[in-house]
């Protein structure tokens, strides 16, 4: 369902308001350049400073301007488990394809990460792409500990943004090969996706989307897939 340059999209404001018709016309030009999916609401798309309305606002927006041409991933991240919760079921109910989790920011334990992400992925039938930024969060999700959610039906992948390459090779011990490894760092995803990725939530691609369509799995892993 998930692959290839993804943008992490920006939000455009317009006198100090969320643009929503520059939101859609923004969509419908990656449209036409040939993103292969959205994700509205990211970090890129100013997920800590939007209010809950705006951040709403703007994956519905996205997701209508779309009109399921493209998978959308929708931000649905907090450190308040009930606040994602919220995100997530307004992504379902507008129709968005998954919504993007970012690991819980501050103080949580690797058991802690567990509760937050089954509590979510109990609470809403709608996919869940687990969000690995430390240097952001301050938080990193160790592979074994995505390796325990990995088993759940609705968490299939990952946004990797550690920047480790490592990462991929060890979360195909610990998640399966069907697990999605989804790179999140523009300057790595090259390297990334050779060891088995299969694209990039790129922020480069806001301004040279067609450049970043090479992050689609190359196709020599469909010929002679990763064991």
């Amino acid at each position: 369902m998930l692959q290839g340059s993804m943008p992490a999209l920006i939000t455009p404001f317009k006198n100090g308001a969320v643009d929503l018709e520059g939101l859609k016309a923004l969509v419908a030009w990656h449209l036409a350049e040939g993103s292969h999916g959205l994700v509205p609401v990211g970090t890129t798309g100013e997920s800590p400073t939007l209010s809950h309305e705006e951040h709403e606002a703007v994956v519905s927006a996205v997701v209508e301007a779309a009109a399921g041409r493209i998978p959308i991933v929708a931000g649905a991240g907090s450190n308040n488990t009930a606040e994602s919760l919220r995100f997530m079921h307004h992504a379902k109910d507008v129709g968005a394809s998954a919504a993007l989790v970012v690991t819980p920011y501050y103080n949580p334990t690797q058991e802690g990460l567990i509760a937050h992400f089954k509590t979510l992925h109990d609470s809403c039938d709608l996919p869940i792409v687990i969000y690995n930024i430390p240097g952001r969060s301050v938080v990193d999700m160790s592979p074994e500990t995505m390796g325990e959610l990995a088993k759940l039906p609705r968490i299939i992948g990952v946004n990797d943004a550690t920047g480790d390459l490592a990462r991929v090779c060890e979360q195909r011990i610990t998640c399966g090969p069907d697990f999605l490894q989804i790179s999140g760092e523009d300057a790595t995803a090259h390297g990334f996706n050779a060891q088995g990725g299969i694209g990039c939530i790129s922020v480069t691609a806001n301004l040279r989307p067609r450049c970043a369509r090479s992050y689609k799995r190359p196709v020599w892993q469909e010929i002679m897939p990763l064991p």
